[in-house]
């Protein structure tokens, strides 16, 4: 049976690819080079938002600029390469990807040049139509520009896809091109967060795949 929404875009880190912890002990880095204080998971999940120059200095407590921003996004993703190795996908990931009845393509706000090699590694490319990251060299900008012009690339209307990620800024990013989303409660984002958006709520990846199936 072939889904009314034929055409599935799945979130790379904090959805498929596990990497909370990692993300946390980075953003941790970030705090720590500006004398900042330590964030726990769960805070992280609570107060995380992008563009992600607004979460940092929220937790700073005074304003963050484009220049400031790109040299803690530096601090970021040099403790993230660090660490990426460790990172493991999300225990149902290849069975949820599996388990979709169309195509399906990949689109992260993680650096493309360092992306595709990434998925490659986890023997995940084969599954995709199309695999974009970031082509720039500062990120922690909202997603939705980028959703069109992946969906442009493959020839997918927005109206024909479903976006699966653990943010509300995924979800955002559907919306704008007349897609629809299912958020994931295993990333980045609190649970409540993701309740209180209005959008399907999956526990699991193989649940948000069932709940993206039946969309309308």
């Amino acid at each position: 049976m072939t889904p009314a929404r034929p055409h599935l875009v799945w979130d790379w880190n904090g959805t498929l690819l596990n990497d909370l912890d990692l993300v946390v002990a980075c953003t941790n880095a970030v705090f720590a080079s500006q004398g900042g204080p330590t964030v726990t998971a769960q805070e992280h999940r609570v107060r995380f938002r992008r563009p992600i120059a607004d979460y940092y200095a929220e937790v700073l407590g005074r304003a963050v600029n484009d220049e400031a921003f790109g040299r803690l996004d530096k601090i970021f993703h040099d403790a993230y390469r660090l660490g990426m190795t460790t990172c493991e996908l999300a225990l149902d990931a290849v069975d949820a990807m599996a388990a979709w009845p169309g195509s399906q393509s990949l689109l992260s706000m993680w650096f493309h040049d360092e992306l595709v090699p990434a998925v490659r590694t986890y023997g995940l490319t084969g599954r995709f139509t199309r695999v974009d990251g970031l082509r720039a060299e500062v990120g922690g900008d909202h997603k939705a520009e980028s959703l069109a012009r992946h969906l442009d690339e493959i020839g997918v209307a927005g109206r024909s896809a479903v976006l699966i990620g653990d943010s509300i800024d995924d979800a955002d990013a559907a919306l704008s091109v007349g897609g629809r989303a299912v958020l994931y409660a295993g990333g980045f984002t609190d649970r409540a967060r993701l309740d209180a958006s209005g959008h399907p709520v999956a526990d699991t990846l193989v649940e948000a795949v069932t709940l993206a199936t039946t969309l309308p």
